[in-house]
């Protein structure tokens, strides 16, 4: 059942008003609900300029005749830095199933943090949007992109699972089952297991080591996608008290562990050509360890953590102690700091920073810089730093959804510390009551 009381804004549990961060944050993520009440749950998408028909098949051409390709995707990189809202020209406003999970995840963030059952509510309402906007194709619960993506390996259709979504959704329908359980989110959330298990295939790298595929159809080789399978079927065996789960995680577990290069970074994949180094998939793959290792303990998992956050903050940061997007790039870029950076940043300091105490002083200097600069009078946030000027155009996949989940997992975690730092001071306050009278 959900919880009736609804608090005094003014008075809200667990929100210090003398913390001047922690109350900016709750004064950011306010305005954002009321933009996002009024925008609507559909928005363009980094992937816009080449979603529909004509930049789809100029992409796929700049893949195929280099030479040529470069010439038909020009006008639409030429907008992507100096015009971005020509976005609108390409393609339409879509819904997203990934940013749909980071909004469940971010209003539940907010319940916990606040107990408006307001948030809870909304929090359901994307879980039914997510019930709805699921791959039909499939038997089983899983989800991917609502638009055909133009890959260097091929066209991945609209519709097409990818490991790099549907656990965003699962993590979504945990964390609302464990406020509000149903039996329907439980069954769910099993689909999606038996889905990640059966239709995500794993390909044998070593002994002790399998890769997976991105999607049913391909021969894997992405750091990420065995970071977040291996992540996902960890917190599944834990929940469904399933040790074969974890039988097939570990594997998984070991190829990001085996292909951790020596200086502590990782390369996006091990197919010899995309070997690029970059700021948010760095942190996909260190979440997901850092997931695995709050649940398991998992020493080496432990150890690649240490080598990358060592590599991450020396190499994936500016001087200003902002994130840069690569640290080795693939091609030329037309920005300078990425909205979607500076959310799995903030993510990654909330998982790490109790191992890591370094990443304190980088969460905060990250979630003061968004407040700083990137928060727009209406509310949303500003989607890139370009060359000139800034990319304003909202995106809820790239990364309004993100920054919005960050942010209220940040108040959630700022209310957690207050309220257990409250309770030890009032044992201390009790157990030092009777050594008192004890003097009197």
């Amino acid at each position: 059942m959900l919880r009736e009381s609804r608090p005094n804004h003014a008075e809200m549990r667990g929100i210090d008003k003398n913390d001047v961060l922690a109350e900016r944050v709750y004064s950011a993520l306010e305005k954002f609900v009321r933009w996002l009440d009024a925008y609507g749950e559909t928005s363009w998408d980094h992937q816009s300029f080449f979603a529909g028909p004509i930049g789809g098949r100029a992409k796929a051409l700049y893949y195929r005749q280099r030479l040529i390709g470069t010439a038909a995707v020009g006008p639409m990189i030429f907008s992507e830095a100096f015009i971005p809202s020509a976005r609108r020209l390409f393609d339409r406003r879509r819904r997203f199933p990934i940013a749909d999970a980071h909004y469940a995840m971010g209003f539940a963030c907010l319940f916990e943090a606040t107990h408006d059952t307001e948030h809870l509510q909304k929090a359901v309402h994307f879980l039914q949007e997510l019930k709805k906007s699921r791959c039909t194709g499939f038997k089983e619960y899983c989800w991917g992109y609502p638009f055909d993506w133009v890959t260097r390996n091929g066209t991945i259709k609209e519709q097409t699972p990818l490991i790099t979504s549907t656990p965003y959704v699962f993590e979504a329908f945990l964390q609302v089952h464990r406020l509000d359980p149903r039996e329907e989110w439980k069954a769910v959330l099993e689909s999606i297991v038996r889905h990640v298990c059966n239709d995500i295939k794993d390909f044998k790298t070593s002994e002790a080591a399998s890769k997976c595929s991105y999607s049913p159809f391909d021969d894997g080789g992405v750091i990420n996608a065995a970071a977040y399978r291996a992540a996902m079927l960890t917190s599944a065996s834990r929940f469904l008290d399933r040790e074969d789960l974890w039988r097939i995680a570990e594997r998984n577990l070991n190829f990001v562990l085996e292909n951790q290069n020596p200086d502590g970074s990782w390369p996006y994949a091990v197919d010899g050509v995309r070997d690029f180094v970059d700021h948010f998939h760095t942190c996909f793959v260190m979440k997901a360890l850092a997931k695995v290792h709050t649940l398991t303990q998992h020493k080496a998992t432990f150890a690649a953590l240490s080598r990358g956050v060592d590599y991450y903050l020396a190499h994936l940061f500016d001087t200003d102690g902002l994130p840069k997007p690569f640290s080795k790039a693939p091609r030329l870029t037309v920005y300078k700091r990425e909205l979607y950076d500076c959310a799995e940043t903030i993510n990654l300091c909330l998982l790490l920073r109790d191992r890591f105490a370094q990443l304190n002083t980088t969460l905060q200097t990250v979630v003061a810089g968004i407040l700083k600069d990137w928060v727009k009078s209406d509310g949303s946030f500003r989607s890139r730093r370009l060359i000139l000027s800034w990319d304003n155009v909202p995106m809820h996949r790239w990364a309004q959804s993100q920054m919005f989940r960050s942010m209220a997992l940040y108040l959630r975690e700022d209310s957690a510390c207050r309220t257990k730092t409250e309770k030890e001071n009032t044992i201390r306050g009790q157990s030092a009551a009777p050594a008192q009278v004890a003097r009197l």
